[in-house]
């Protein structure tokens, strides 16, 4: 009976454990993006859309409720969104547990909604990474060590013909500059993070590829560079989330990349390979999502908050301030608990999150520094659900521990 008694103590402390450990993996089931006129758009907030506005008017004021009919649920864990700037419209993924391959579209000039069907031969809908590629509106998503493609065309509302994931490759992410490609290479544990800049996708984080440096996916010629990139400052070769800098016209030339300990924010300048050090994120959160207009760096925490970094190409080389988009109101209800590897934003920032505004990621595992392991700890929301569950394990374990003793006595 004692026995019996201790394990299931024992069991229990265990079960609450894990439940804290899923917990501590809270990602966002809500998402923003920006429109082509640079509203922030806010998809999944408590059951609505808003229309925050340009970034003069984030600090104050009420959103427009955009919310409408045909839109996802937003109930899936690590929802991303990407702009499609020739089309002006948002392209929703991982946003609907009941179908999980779908892709929401939304027009944000007819503030409508509409669902393509898609085919997802081999890639897996559960678990990826994934950029939208600026010039071609194709998605390029990283899984289990492949790289697939999908195109858009110019959706900007869905049509009845499924569009199929496409196997495009296996990316070579080895540090091998010696011109000799070797597909597969270096793939193995990679947690991707993806950025996007030049219509080309940058592969950060990787084991064994010094900081500073990225492996680059030529997509106009599908071809993977052998030789690594070097971009000056020594960024961190690890995990974090990425977004690209949009222009006004033509491609992006800057990401942001924001390693999970939230240390600072690096932007990397594709055209000049020259990298900029801002200010971390005020708050620190290896789950949060990141997406980017032309002049704003937007941040949406797991508990719900959006802040934002303002950035001038031209002016800001140093430093920033990170602020709250206080128009709008928080997403905390619309968080899920993250219990497998997540899907794309990032990505990742692609991340990592390097697409048309963000890209998906899969998500940190919340422990670790080195290589492409998480680096710090996760948001304030889910570190304290994950504290008061260890703690009530932790108590039950001692409970049975201070029985034993008084037995044997």
């Amino acid at each position: 009976m004692l026995w019996s008694l201790l394990t299931a103590l024992a069991v229990a402390g265990t079960q609450l454990y894990g439940t804290a450990s899923a917990a501590a993996s809270a990602s966002p089931s809500a998402c923003v993006a920006f429109d082509v006129n640079w509203n922030l758009l806010a998809f999944g907030f408590n059951g609505k859309d808003y229309d925050a506005g340009t970034q003069d008017t984030w600090g104050s004021g009420t959103p427009t409720d955009i919310t409408t009919s045909g839109r996802p649920p937003f109930n899936s864990v690590n929802a991303t969104c990407y702009l499609s700037q020739f089309t002006n419209a948002i392209y929703v993924l991982n946003a609907d547990t009941a179908n999980p391959s779908s892709i929401y579209i939304y027009d944000a000039t007819a503030k409508s909604w509409t669902t393509q069907s898609v085919t997802t031969g081999k890639f897996d809908p559960t678990n990826f990474a994934t950029i939208l590629d600026h010039d071609t509106n194709v998605f390029y998503a990283y899984s289990a060590g492949e790289l697939y493609s999908l195109d858009m065309g110019l959706l900007k509302a869905a049509n009845s013909t499924p569009i199929p994931w496409n196997d495009v490759q296996q990316p070579d992410l080895s540090a091998d500059s010696a011109g000799t490609a070797t597909p597969g290479a270096d793939t193995a544990g990679y947690q991707p993070v993806m950025a996007l800049a030049q219509n080309h996708i940058h592969f950060l984080g990787i084991s064994g590829i010094p900081a500073g440096d990225a492996k680059i996916f030529v997509i106009h010629f599908s071809f993977m560079q052998p030789a690594p990139q070097n971009y000056g400052t020594a960024f961190p070769s690890t995990h974090g989330r990425a977004a690209s800098f949009f222009l006004d016209a033509g491609v992006q030339q800057e990401f942001a990349f924001i390693p999970d300990d939230g240390s600072a924010t690096y932007v990397i300048n594709v055209e000049s390979n020259t990298t900029k050090t801002l200010s971390g994120p005020s708050v620190k959160d290896p789950f949060a999502q990141y997406y980017a207009s032309t002049s704003a760096l937007v941040q949406l925490t797991t508990s719900g908050q959006v802040n934002f970094l303002a950035y001038n190409p031209n002016t800001t080389t140093s430093g920033g301030t990170w602020s709250a988009v206080s128009k709008l109101p928080s997403a905390a209800s619309t968080l899920g608990s993250s219990t497998s590897a997540g899907a794309g934003a990032a990505a990742p920032t692609g991340s990592g999150s390097g697409s048309s505004g963000s890209s998906g990621s899969i998500k940190p595992t919340a422990s670790g520094s080195s290589g492409n392991s998480s680096s710090g700890t996760s948001g304030a929301n889910s570190g304290a659900v994950g504290m008061g569950s260890r703690s009530l394990g932790g108590i039950m374990l001692a409970t049975g521990i201070a029985a034993l003793g008084v037995l044997l006595l």
